[in-house]
């Protein structure tokens, strides 16, 4: 049986879920996403991946800055949902909303609940050294992704793994999960199990400040965090110019390897090698600001880095 849907989502992080909720002949109703944001050189406004999807298949858009007024909850009540699909929307949705549709409001979010409820949940969890995470879909209520959870899904994080390759890898999980949810719901047999009590952490949103590389921590943690910060926002360090000058220039990529005991953090072992507080990472691939993403080795063919420099 098909459902009446309102999906809600932004990014392309949830476009294969919209996708897949059309693929199984599910009637999409709506689509709330945020509204178009400056972007660009030219900073002209954009619509989201979600909306832009959406209109490709003639599905109403709306693009609402609070769903707290009166009129949003008459304007939502009026789809006469089954069921919301809620995919990094953006917004926080009053009890009013979770309570329209017949079913509530299904979430997928992006980690093994409780560990990393919040915003950034696949950057925390390769920041922090996990070597799994997952997708789970968890029936939303009014606090922090502390809804029961209906399904989940596990996978692997590879050692090497940057947050751009698990947020693929998830959002194509996550797209599979929520159509099995959606499929076990219109059979009437969506069950949900409470979440567990010990083990919540937070994810909190990636702030600047928390950006720039500290060659003194252990080789493996700064590893983590460029790999947890690639290739968006960007872990980054400044890089000598001459003149006294410097340059800011991004980490998208980088290997462990051995340093010498007598090394200090953030010194240049070789041109690609950089002293850890214990260990050291080797350079694999870098972006200056305003450019591509490029290999370290070509990086350093117009950017020299003297052996025994210390870095910032």
């Amino acid at each position: 049986m098909s459902l009446k849907v309102v999906f809600m989502g932004t990014p392309d992080f949830s476009v294969p879920t919209l996708l897949e909720i059309i693929g199984q002949g599910h009637e999409v109703v709506a689509c709330y996403t945020q509204p178009p944001r400056p972007a660009g050189r030219g900073m002209e406004e954009r619509p989201s991946p979600v909306q832009l999807k959406a209109e490709a298949f003639h599905i109403p858009v709306y693009t609402p800055t609070t769903l707290k007024s009166p009129i949003e909850r008459e304007s939502f009540l009026s789809h006469g949902a089954d069921v919301a699909v809620v995919v990094a929307y953006g917004l926080i949705l009053p009890k009013d909303i979770l309570e329209a549709p017949e079913h509530g409001c299904l979430n997928l979010h992006a980690s093994l609940l409780p560990r990393w409820r919040g915003a950034a949940p696949i950057n925390r969890a390769i920041m922090a050294g996990d070597t799994e995470t997952g997708v789970e879909v968890m029936q939303m209520g009014e606090g922090l992704d502390t809804g029961p959870i209906a399904m989940a899904e596990k996978i692997a994080i590879g050692a090497d793994m940057t947050a751009g390759e698990l947020h693929d890898a998830l959002s194509r999980l996550g797209a599979d999960l929520m159509g099995r949810a959606l499929a076990a719901l219109s059979r009437g047999a969506l069950g949900t199990s409470p979440q567990a009590e010990e083990g919540v952490t937070y994810a909190a949103k990636i702030s600047k400040d928390e950006t720039r590389i500290d060659w003194s921590r252990p080789a493996q943690e700064v590893h983590n965090h460029i790999r947890g910060l690639s290739p968006f926002p960007g872990a980054w360090c400044n890089f000598p110019r001459g003149e006294g000058k410097e340059e800011r220039v991004k980490v998208l990529r980088s290997t462990l390897t051995q340093a010498p005991s007598a090394a200090k953090p953030g010194e240049v072992l070789d041109e690609l090698t950089i002293a850890c507080g214990e260990g050291a990472v080797k350079l694999v691939q870098v972006q200056r600001a305003g450019k591509r993403p490029m290999e370290a080795e070509e990086f350093l063919r117009g950017s020299r880095l003297a052996k025994g420099t210390i870095l910032p």
